[in-house]
């Protein structure tokens, strides 16, 4: 083992049953200390909970900001959101709910209860083939019911088929079977539609996604909310007052039987009692940070079994509003590659916003381009529609896939994942617990699937201290302090424009 001290390089072995040097002890605190790596919103959950019960924290950001895969920009003048934006579940039961109230934050309701796969119910929308002519509003129903007869027969196949397969080859042997379900010209090009807007919602292609477990998410009542403020006031009062340190990459963490010793990219050495790691999934599968000792096989397998999928944003802003009052527009084609679809930001905040989304192949495509090249792009897209579309104003690009702080959108269920694959990689190791959206219960990829296992493993993170450290007064985890939490008696502030 080496310790950088000082600027010098201190070599020690490895002691299961000691401490590291004087160094580790002259650190102590009378105050147990938790060091939280990564500062996205599951991270600040848990800085937040561990602050509030008077333990000492520290969390290290890589970036330049809090937040992770949540990023409201202000550049329009306004906010965007280019990551996660909607609320899943608009509901009390939603642990973010006392906060956005708390907040006063709208909501604008764009789904009711019954939808699993979509964002978006088909009340408020145009689509269109590519000559720009709208496709009928019958045929975009009447294909609806198709796939999800498509979808029900797929269930059939899982049953009879003892391993895995992907949502695309069990839809292919469904077509096979019933070739009354198959579709031409341009209900076919609906139907592929329908199907990217479903790969959008796993952020990956449909011969990527899990057969098994591709139905299986619990998803809360109320239907979905987009933040129309965006994310960024729950961030910022999440993170008050807690000690973070921003442009801090982690890049080693030794975790030794009292102590952790967290090493970051200029050489520095942070330690504490525990830690509790954030990052994203894709990080953990690239391997930039390195784990002394070595991770266990079973949670190595677990990261690299898990999916990892990628979604991006081009935001478009505009001086004038020239396509129509609707929720979303899209753009249907041969295959699910080459299908669109645009968030109307207008009709829901009043801004002259339209903001493309890409999931799956598509996003990692449009991340070999330039901004410029992206925004071009998504205009012809755009143009399509809308001969007479005027330029944008300013744009905004996402690159989640190769932004080196994520590598990734949130994680799917891959063809193949094991059934304890979420019990291994949120299970503690040593020292070490694990959050994020990826470890969630039953809520993986969406922000309050994030904030809750950042909780959980604050909550085992202070358990496993009180067990150790032995007579610390056990404090109540709260996620504000108790003049922060008291809520006003109002709900949730939602709209459906």
């Amino acid at each position: 083992m080496y310790l950088i001290l000082n600027g010098g390089l201190l070599k020690k072995e490895f002691q299961p049953h000691g401490t590291y040097s004087s160094y580790a002890e002259t650190q102590q605190s009378p105050l147990p200390s938790v060091i939280v790596i990564g500062g996205g919103i599951s991270g600040v959950a848990a800085a937040r909970m561990l602050h509030n019960a008077c333990i000492k924290v520290i969390l290290l950001e890589s970036q330049d900001r809090v937040g992770g895969r949540i990023f409201t920009d202000y550049s329009f003048g306004y906010p965007i959101d280019m990551g996660a934006s909607w609320l899943h579940g608009v509901c009390n039961e939603n642990p973010l709910s006392p906060i956005i109230r708390r907040l006063g934050l709208k909501l604008y309701r764009t789904s009711g209860d019954d939808s699993i796969l979509y964002d978006h119910d088909l009340e408020s929308y145009a689509l269109f083939d590519g000559n720009g002519h709208q496709v009928p509003q019958n045929t975009v129903i009447e294909v609806g019911d198709t796939f999800k007869k498509i979808l029900e027969e797929t269930d059939k196949v899982r049953k009879e088929h003892s391993n895995d397969m992907s949502v695309r080859q069990a839809i292919s042997i469904v077509l096979d079977r019933h070739p009354e379900l198959r579709l031409k010209g341009l209900a076919h090009e609906v139907l592929q539609w329908y199907l990217c807007r479903m790969e959008a919602w796993f952020a990956a292609d449909a011969d990527m996604i899990s057969l098994k477990t591709w139905d299986q998410e619990e998803v809360l009542s109320g239907g979905h909310g987009l933040m129309v403020q965006g994310y960024d006031p729950v961030i910022k009062a999440l993170s008050r007052d807690i000690d973070i340190r921003l442009n801090h990459r982690v890049k080693r963490i030794i975790n030794g039987y009292n102590k952790v010793v967290v090493t970051v990219e200029d050489g520095r050495n942070f330690v504490a009692d525990a830690a509790i790691v954030t990052v994203p999934l894709g990080i953990l599968k690239s391997n930039f940070i390195e784990f002394e000792p070595k991770l266990p096989e079973w949670k190595l397998s677990a990261i690299a079994d898990l999916g990892i999928g990628n979604e991006n944003k081009i935001a478009l802003s505009f001086d004038d509003v020239f396509w129509p009052n609707v929720e979303f527009l899209g753009i249907v084609a041969p295959t699910s590659y080459s299908c669109g679809y645009f968030l109307n930001l207008h009709k829901a905040t009043g801004h002259p916003v339209l903001v493309f989304m890409a999931a799956g192949a598509l996003a990692f495509d449009l991340e070999k381009l330039s901004d410029e090249a992206a925004a071009d792009f998504v205009m012809l897209q755009l143009k399509r529609m809308f001969p007479d579309a005027t330029e944008p104003v300013q744009y905004l690009v996402s690159r989640w896939g190769t932004d080196p702080n994520t590598l990734g959108c949130y994680s799917y269920d891959a063809v193949g994942n094991s059934e304890d694959i979420y019990d291994r990689l949120r299970a503690t190791v040593g020292n070490l617990f694990f959050g994020g959206e990826a470890v969630s219960i039953d809520h993986q990829g969406s922000v309050h699937g994030a904030y809750s296992a950042g909780i959980m493993a604050a909550e085992n993170c202070q358990r496993h201290l009180m067990e150790r450290l032995g007579g610390l007064e056990r404090i109540p985890l709260v996620a504000f302090s108790e003049e922060e939490s008291v809520e006003a008696a109002r709900p949730l502030l939602i709209s459906r424009l």
